[in-house]
């Protein structure tokens, strides 16, 4: 699929279907989880629900307890599956410039109007979104391919703000490893290394003992 045989439109559905969801019949999950801050290490359980709802047991630490609770969020809201229609029916979609490494620039007004992706291969590698008066830009630079889809491997993120375009803290780079278990792909490592004032900090979440839920439970 090319850009020069479909609408902008339709390449970035396809790229938009290409990422790998969890099905309507995902059981939800329990793991044992590995924090590393830096400087300390926190061990605790984690549960993702059928409703992709997380918890965060075992962790005393408030400020451990949220910081792997925000990376729970981040992985179930990457894994639900939204239909086209519903995450961008109010969105249209046109043609920007080809880059040099061949990707696509898909341009968005409507709702979203101001928010730009990059397509190449049939995957998004740069999305560029408004969130609440926040500007996130993420950069892909290797995916892992499922066979049911794409999940991100290493990638970037940084934060401005959307009415002065002051960059609001440092660059954080991402490396995310992948097990499948049943018919699943649950992450099991995360790192994040985030440029600060003081130097590059690094973070490290470890996810173990992976057991799918019992339909109900």
């Amino acid at each position: 699929m090319t850009a020069t045989h479909v609408s902008a439109e339709e390449l970035f559905r396809a790229a938009y279907e290409n990422r790998y969801t969890w099905d309507p019949e995902f059981p939800g999950y329990s793991a044992e989880v590995t924090y590393w801050d830096g400087k300390r290490t926190f061990v605790g359980q984690v549960r993702v629900g059928a409703d992709l709802k997380a918890t965060v047991t075992g962790v005393e630490d408030e400020e451990a307890r949220k910081a792997i609770q925000e990376q729970m969020w981040e992985i179930t809201v990457h894994r639900v599956r939204r239909s086209f229609a519903e995450a961008h029916g109010q969105n249209t979609f046109r043609y920007g410039q080809i880059l040099p490494d061949g990707s696509v620039e898909i341009l968005v007004g409507g709702k979203a109007e101001g928010d730009r992706y990059h397509v190449r291969d049939n995957q998004i590698t740069m999305v560029h979104r408004h969130i609440h008066g926040v500007v996130v830009t993420i950069h892909t630079f290797s995916s892992h391919d499922t066979g049911e889809g794409y999940l991100s491997h290493r990638y970037d993120s940084v934060y401005h703000d959307a009415k002065t375009g002051e960059q609001k803290g440092g660059r954080s780079q991402f490396e995310d490893l992948y097990t499948k278990v049943g018919k699943y792909y649950l992450l099991s490592e995360r790192r994040i290394q985030t440029e600060t004032e003081a130097g590059v900090v690094e973070k490290r979440f470890s996810f173990s003992n992976f057991a799918l839920l019992d339909a109900g439970a």
